[in-house]
Parts: structure tokens; C-alpha cells; sequence
């Protein structure tokens, strides 16, 4: 792969999205000279997210579907505009830091053929939530992991080969899940599908979803059963 588009969809996210900017951009700086560019996807949003996406260094692409595939998939469209050769396309949330390291922990991946590459993450603030959701949802996460493998989609940390994404038909615009549907075609058109825990991406535990059944929606949903286990999720 000779270059690399980053995605980050973002819904009325200026409390967060300069920060989550900051750590994608400090990652492009350690996969030079790959160029790296960077796309907010700002869905419909009325705050000033897309004004500090673009005063961090990001492009914006600006959509009202309020919805996180199609949003996803517009970020992806537009990485895409000049086709997909030599082309890896990887995926933040905008709620999210991920590691100075984590373009190249991609990049390694996509070296070594991997299609798409599913990573995990980890969360770095659980102020507001009783300790026993904490306790219960890392023990389920937990449970989805064997080895350095692992059963859990993030958006927040997602990379794919922009062949690869264009044959399973991209990012479909669903309302959530849009990340685990993308595995899923990816699995049915055999491409190599990598998971991998070395490199989790730091993600918030605030408790308003910005997609339903989303991350904050698992959370809240523990929080309503008594913090009994689930499925895994995410």
C-alpha cells in the first residue's frame, strides 16, 4: 500500500473531534512518507464540528443522512475518487484517540495481505457508570478474545483494503452495525479477514448513543439489566 485514507464520521462531535484529529494525525506522522489523508464525514450536524475538522488539517465531506454507514460510506467514496490502487482506507470514530502507532500497525497488516483488518479497543473514561458495568462488560469482552484473535467490530478501529471494500460493496448505510455487516460480506467474498488486539483504539463510555444500539446504547442497556452479561457487542 503507497497511501492511506482515514474516515472518521462525526455527528455534532466538536466537544471530541479535535482531540480524536490530534491522535490520528500524530499516527499519519510515523507512516511518512505514506501520504495520509484524513476525512470528517460531518452528518448532519449543528454544531461546529466540520469549522475544527477542517482547522485540524481534515478534509470535510459534509452529508445530512444521520446515519453512520451512509456516512461511513460518503468518507470512503470520497478516499475513493481517485481509485483504489495502492489504497488502504482505515476508520476512527470521532469519540475516539487511537495510538501513534496504529497507521502502521494497519499498514504491516495490509502488507502481509490482510483484506481487512478488525481491531479492539479499550475504554478510557468510566466516570458515571456504577463500577459493576465496568466489571461486567470487560469481562464479557474479554471473553470474546483467543489468543491475539478476537469476535468484537469497531468502527473506532478498522482498516480494509480498498479493493477488497469496493468487491464486498462498501460500508452499507445502516443505523449501526454497519462495521460487523462489512466483516461479514468480507468473509463471503473470501478475502482475508484479520482481527488482531495489538493495537486497541481508545474509546469514550459517555452515556448518550449517537447511533442506536451503539456503544453507549450496550452500556446503558448492562446498566438496565443490573449489569448482567450479554452477547458480545461491538
Amino acid at each position: 500500500m503507497n497511501r492511506i485514507a482515514v474516515v472518521v464520521p462525526a455527528h455534532d462531535e466538536a466537544a471530541l473531534i479535535t482531540a480524536c484529529l490530534h491522535s490520528v494525525l500524530t499516527a499519519a506522522t510515523a507512516v511518512a512518507p505514506v501520504p495520509v489523508e484524513v476525512i470528517v464525514v460531518a452528518d448532519a450536524c449543528a454544531d461546529d464540528t466540520a469549522a475544527l475538522a477542517r482547522a485540524a488539517g481534515a478534509v470535510v465531506v459534509t452529508t445530512t443522512a444521520r446515519n453512520v454507514g451512509a456516512a461511513r460510506a460518503a468518507g470512503m467514496r470520497h478516499a475513493l475518487r481517485r481509485g483504489p490502487a495502492g489504497l488502504w482506507l482505515a476508520t476512527t470514530d470521532a469519540d475516539s484517540r487511537v495510538p501513534p502507532e496504529w497507521l502502521g500497525w494497519q499498514l504491516r497488516h495490509a502488507e502481509a495481505g490482510a483484506g481487512l483488518l478488525a481491531g479492539t479497543v479499550v475504554v478510557h473514561d468510566w466516570s458515571g457508570w456504577p463500577a459493576e458495568v465496568r466489571a461486567v462488560y470487560e469481562t464479557g469482552y474479554h471473553d470474546a478474545v483467543r489468543g491475539t484473535a478476537h469476535s468484537h467490530a469497531h468502527g473506532a478501529n478498522l482498516g480494509v483494503s480498498a479493493a477488497a471494500y469496493q468487491a464486498a460493496g462498501g460500508f452499507g448505510p445502516l443505523l449501526h452495525s454497519e462495521d460487523r455487516d462489512l466483516i461479514e460480506r468480507m468473509r463471503r467474498i473470501g478475502a482475508r479477514v484479520v482481527t488482531d488486539i495489538g493495537c486497541p483504539v481508545s474509546t469514550s463510555s459517555r452515556m448518550f448513543s449517537r447511533a442506536p444500539q451503539g456503544f453507549a446504547a450496550h452500556l446503558t442497556d448492562l446498566h438496565r439489566r443490573g449489569a448482567r452479561p450479554s452477547p458480545a457487542m461491538g
